[in-house]
C-alpha cells in the first residue's frame, strides 16, 4: 500500500510539473508570441501598402502568407501535442480510478486527490484547446486576408506590368517613328544638296565659259587703260609739285632777296625733311637753333611739334594734309623761316593697309629698341611691337617689357630728327617714367603702326599723339 500510494504521489507531481510547465507555460508564451508576431506583421503591411511599390508589395505579402502557413503548422502541432495530453490524462485517470478500489486509508485518500488533481487538469485542458480552438479560427482568418492580399498584390503587378509593356511598346513605335522621319530628312537633304552642288557647278561652268569668250580682252583693255591713267597722274602729280616748288621759290625770292634757306627732300609720309643753306652768307645751319611747326592748310593754325629740334624732320601721319615750316634762329636775334611748298602728301595704299590691320584686331611689328628713357641701348636684337585694341605691348620672346592699356599718360608719335633713320623711328611713352625710341623695317610699318594705334585709341576716347600736339600756339 506504501508503494501504490507513493507510486500515485510520483505520477501526480509528475503531472502536475509536465502541465505546468509543458502546458501552462509554452502555451501562453506561444500563443503570445504568435499574436505579436502577427499583429506586427499585419502593422507593417499596413505601413509599407502605402510607400512600397506593387512589386514590393506582392513580395511582402507572400512573406506574411508564408508566415501564416508556419504559424497554422504551428497550431496543427500544438493541436497534436493537446490531444496526446488528454489520451494520457484519461489513461491517468482509469489507473487511478483502478487503484483507488484497492487501498484504503491514507493511501486512498492520496488516490481520491490525484484524481481530484486529474479531474481539474483534464478541465484547464478542454479551456485551453477552446482557446487553442479561437486562435487557429484567428490565424486561419489571417491567412486568407493575406492570401487575398496576395492575390491583390498579383493582380496589381500583373496591371502595372501590363501598362508599362504597353508604354514600352508605344516608346518603341515612337523612336522607330522619329528614326525612320530622320533617315526621310537626311535623305532629302543629301538629294537636295547633290541637287544644288550640280547646279552650282553648271554655274560656275557656264560663268567660266562665259569669261572665256568674253572677260578676257575686257580686263586686258581695261588694265592698260588703268595703268595709263596712273602713269599720267603720276607725270601730273610730279610736274604740279615741280611747279609749286618753283612757284613757292620764286614767291620767296620776290619777297626776300637774300633767300639763305631752304627744304629738301620729298613732301610725303615716309620721306624726310632737310634744311639746306642757299647762299654763300648764309650761317652754318650748324651753330642755329630751329624749331618746327605744323601749319594747317588754310594757314589759320600754327603747332609747335615738340622736340623737333634738328635740321631734319621725318613726316608722321599727323603731319598729312598740313604744312611744314622751320624757324632758323641766327646768332644775330633774326631768324628765318623755310616753309614746304605743299602740304605733306599720304603714303600710296597706307589708308587701305591699316583698314586692313583694324579688321584683323591688332597687328604685331618686329622693332629694334634704340632707346629707353631718353637714353642708348646698346643690343640690336629684334622685339615685337604688339598694337592690339585695348593695349600695347613690347615683349622679347616670352619676356615682356611694357603693356599698358590706352591713357592720357600715353604720347605716340614719329621720331623727331635723326635723318633718314628718324622715317622708320617711332617715340612711344607707355606710361610717365616710361619711354621707348622703336625702329621698324620700313616707313610704311612704321606710320601703319602709328595710325592704327590711334585709331585703336580713339576707339577708347583716347586722342593719342606726340608731346604737346594739343596745344595750338595760334595763327
Amino acid at each position: 500500500m506504501e508503494r501504490s500510494g507513493g507510486a500515485v504521489e510520483a505520477v501526480g507531481v509528475d503531472v502536475k510539473w509536465e502541465w505546468r510547465n509543458n502546458s501552462t507555460d509554452e502555451d501562453h508564451h506561444s500563443a503570445a508570441r504568435i499574436r505579436e508576431e502577427v499583429e506586427r506583421e499585419a502593422a507593417q503591411l499596413a505601413e509599407q501598402h502605402s510607400r512600397l511599390s506593387v512589386r514590393d508589395l506582392a513580395s511582402k505579402f507572400e512573406k506574411g502568407l508564408a508566415a501564416a502557413a508556419k504559424l497554422s503548422d504551428q497550431v496543427r502541432f500544438r493541436d497534436t501535442a493537446a490531444l496526446d495530453k488528454q489520451v494520457l490524462l484519461k489513461k491517468l485517470r482509469d489507473v487511478l480510478e483502478a487503484l483507488r478500489g484497492r487501498v484504503a486509508g491514507r493511501n486512498k485518500d492520496d488516490v481520491e486527490e490525484a484524481i481530484t488533481m486529474v479531474e481539474a487538469l483534464t478541465v484547464q485542458l478542454t479551456q485551453r484547446e477552446g482557446e487553442l480552438l479561437q486562435e487557429k479560427a484567428e490565424v486561419r482568418k489571417l491567412a486568407t486576408l493575406f492570401k487575398q492580399a496576395s492575390d491583390e498584390a498579383r493582380r496589381m503587378v500583373e496591371e502595372a506590368r501590363a501598362v508599362a509593356h504597353a508604354e514600352i511598346e508605344s516608346a518603341r513605335a515612337a523612336a522607330f517613328r522619329v528614326e525612320q522621319a530622320l533617315l526621310e530628312q537626311e535623305n532629302l537633304w543629301k538629294r537636295t544638296e547633290k541637287q544644288d552642288f550640280e547646279e552650282t557647278r553648271k554655274e560656275v561652268q557656264e560663268a567660266r565659259r562665259i569669261k572665256m569668250l568674253h572677260e578676257p580682252s575686257k580686263v586686258m583693255d581695261m588694265e592698260h587703260e588703268l595703268e595709263g591713267l596712273r602713269l599720267q597722274l603720276k607725270e601730273k602729280s610730279a610736274e604740279a609739285v615741280s611747279l609749286r616748288k618753283e612757284l613757292a621759290v620764286t614767291k620767296r625770292h620776290e619777297q626776300n632777296k637774300e633767300h639763305l634757306y631752304d627744304l629738301e627732300g620729298a613732301e610725303s609720309l615716309g620721306s624726310y625733311l632737310r634744311i639746306i643753306t642757299c647762299a654763300d652768307n648764309a650761317l652754318d645751319i650748324v651753330n642755329c637753333s630751329i624749331q618746327w611747326y605744323r601749319i594747317s592748310s588754310e594757314g589759320s593754325k600754327k603747332e609747335l611739334i615738340s622736340g623737333a629740334t634738328k635740321a631734319e624732320y621725318s613726316p608722321e601721319p599727323f603731319d598729312v594734309g598740313r604744312f611744314l615750316q622751320a624757324e632758323i634762329h641766327l646768332s644775330d636775334g633774326q631768324k628765318a623761316i623755310v616753309t614746304s611748298s605743299a602740304p605733306i602728301d599720304p603714303a600710296p595704299g597706307l589708308g587701305n593697309y591699316v583698314e586692313a590691320l583694324v579688321r584683323k584686331a591688332g597687328a604685331e611689328f618686329n622693332v629694334i629698341t634704340l632707346q629707353i628713357n631718353g637714353e642708348d641701348v646698346s643690343t640690336e636684337s629684334i622685339n615685337i611691337f604688339h598694337v592690339g585694341k585695348v593695349r600695347i605691348k613690347l615683349r622679347k620672346g616670352r619676356s615682356t617689357k611694357a603693356k599698358e592699356s590706352y591713357s592720357a599718360s600715353m604720347l605716340l608719335c614719329g621720331a623727331r630728327g635723326g635723318g633718314k633713320a628718324a622715317a622708320q623711328a617711332l617715340f612711344w611713352q607707355a606710361k610717365k617714367g616710361l619711354s621707348f625710341l622703336l625702329s621698324f623695317e620700313s616707313e610704311r610699318e612704321r606710320n601703319a603702326a602709328i595710325m592704327l594705334a590711334r585709331r585703336f585709341a580713339f576707339d577708347c576716347n583716347i586722342m593719342l599723339a606726340g608731346p604737346d600736339d594739343r596745344a595750338p600756339l595760334g595763327t
